[in-house]
């Protein structure tokens, strides 16, 4: 019997690494694992040493916050040319959140025509509006809803008010679909930014915007969500914990019971303001902020397997958008879906971590299992999709003009990582060869929840 396609590497399993081991594949799914000579197939790429692990899946992705839906066509080109194999995009797209069946419909036809990996969504709810369309949009499909507790933009990032975010998680719990929060306090913030603005903020303007939303502005979010969520019976998702005692926090609600998990966004465990604030300023500006002195006991809470997963929270935010003015009128946001895998698997190498094994777990398995996704996402395993990243290690450059975003910029630029995508592969078709994008406009599905 022969099969589509034969990859051959060091295979990263649930259960194992297979050492130049085979996974053939054939219309789209895995077909068949293997040790040793490997079965007849139409085509053979053997990647020698490289890792091979399950598709990356980002769980915090931005395509259409600054670009609208036509943001899908660069944000997916910029996923696959990072081992991105799945996003899981955002709801709070430009002109209109993603609240109802007409604005489901009309992103569905988006990435059906524009994207070239696979695309999970999640939904949301507007300010007052009742939650009669949660139910259509979860049997549409919708892997989570998302709301904020802090307005950001009045139509793009509105605030959700104590009592809405309540009738939220009940009709969520009904539904069995996590609900993700922005968490940070709205009157906290804002009368803390008020004092830093009316004074001088110094040169290290990242230290000051830590200051602007400093971490009891999260933490009692946070706690207010998760408290909400547990008497509703529903899971609460922090979708960006940049404190250690956010995971503190969470840890005591699992230990009780409930469901409370929390994610982190790769650029709190590589950045530090005290150590990057007057180099990079406004680049760096993310809410909630990057904290000081706390990457490394974040990075001891992924080890020890507190972390449900790590996500990019991609934004197709320009260059010109970071660099307006005033600090405080520069766009929170950061491109990071082409750098997300290497800066993760250097991390993890840095501290002696099990690097391949721990990037399948945070990048593939965990997002898949908390979204509904799992099986058919997230795993190497006879009868998912045949969704792949290829993971050559030694000493690369970063450079963000590789990363097809369209955006032009990084951060990372110029850093050392290593690792690096050698190839991305999405249900069996190559996408990515490791210097270009070799996937079809249109190639990429929409993947809804699976229903248990």
């Amino acid at each position: 019997m022969s099969y589509d396609t034969i990859l051959q590497g060091n295979i990263i399993t649930p259960s194992a690494c297979l050492e130049h081991g085979w996974i053939a594949s054939r219309a789209g799914l895995i077909a068949a694992i293997g040790e040793g000579e490997p079965p007849p197939s139409r085509q053979y790429m053997d990647y020698g040493k490289a890792w091979i692990i399950p598709g990356g899946i980002d769980a915090q992705v931005h395509a259409g916050s600054y670009w609208g839906l036509p943001g899908i066509r660069p944000t997916t080109r910029s996923a696959t040319a990072g081992g991105i194999t799945t996003i899981v995009d955002m709801p709070f797209d430009t002109p209109a959140i993603l609240s109802t069946m007409a604005l489901l419909e009309a992103k569905l036809n988006v990435i059906e025509t524009d994207a070239y990996c696979d695309v999970a969504l999640y939904g949301t709810v507007a300010p007052g509006q009742n939650t009669a369309q949660m139910g259509p949009l979860a049997a549409a499909g919708i892997c989570a809803f998302k709301i904020s507790v802090c307005e950001s933009h009045p139509l793009r990032f509105p605030r959700i008010a104590a009592d809405q975010q309540l009738a939220i998680l009940r009709e969520a719990a009904a539904l069995g679909l996590p609900v993700g929060v922005h968490n940070e306090d709205q009157e906290i913030v804002r009368a803390s930014t008020a004092r830093i603005r009316a004074g001088e903020p110094g040169s290290n303007l990242l230290q000051a915007h830590d200051a602007c939303r400093p971490e009891a502005a999260e933490l009692a979010a946070t706690a207010t969500f998760v408290e909400l969520a547990a008497l509703a019976g529903a899971h609460a998702h922090i979708v960006h914990v940049s404190t250690p005692r956010g995971f503190d926090l969470l840890q005591r609600y699992s230990r009780d019971g409930y469901q409370a998990t929390g994610e982190i966004c790769i650029h709190y465990l590589v950045f530090d303001p005290t150590v990057h604030g007057e180099e990079f300023g406004a680049k760096l500006k993310v809410n909630p902020p990057l904290r000081s002195g706390v990457r490394e006991e974040l990075w001891k809470r992924v080890a020890r397997g507190e972390v449900t997963c790590i996500s990019s929270d991609h934004s197709t935010m320009s260059l010109a958008n970071k660099l307006e003015a005033s600090f405080f009128e520069a766009g929170p946001g950061m491109p990071g879906l082409a750098s997300m895998i290497p800066a993760f698997f250097t991390g993890l190498r840095d501290r002696g971590l099990d690097a391949p094994r721990l990037v399948a777990e945070h990048l593939s398995e965990k997002p898949a299992k908390l979204f509904g996704l799992w099986p058919r996402k997230g795993a190497i395993r006879v009868g998912s999709d045949a969704d792949f990243t290829v993971i050559d290690e030694g000493s690369f450059i970063y450079d963000s003009s590789q990363a097809q975003d369209e955006v032009h910029w990084s951060p990372y630029d110029g850093m050392t990582f290593a690792a690096r995508i050698a190839a991305t592969f999405v249900r069996g078709q190559q996408v990515w060869n490791g210097s270009e994008v070799v996937g079809r406009q249109g190639g990429g599905y929409f993947i809804p929840r699976l229903r248990q």
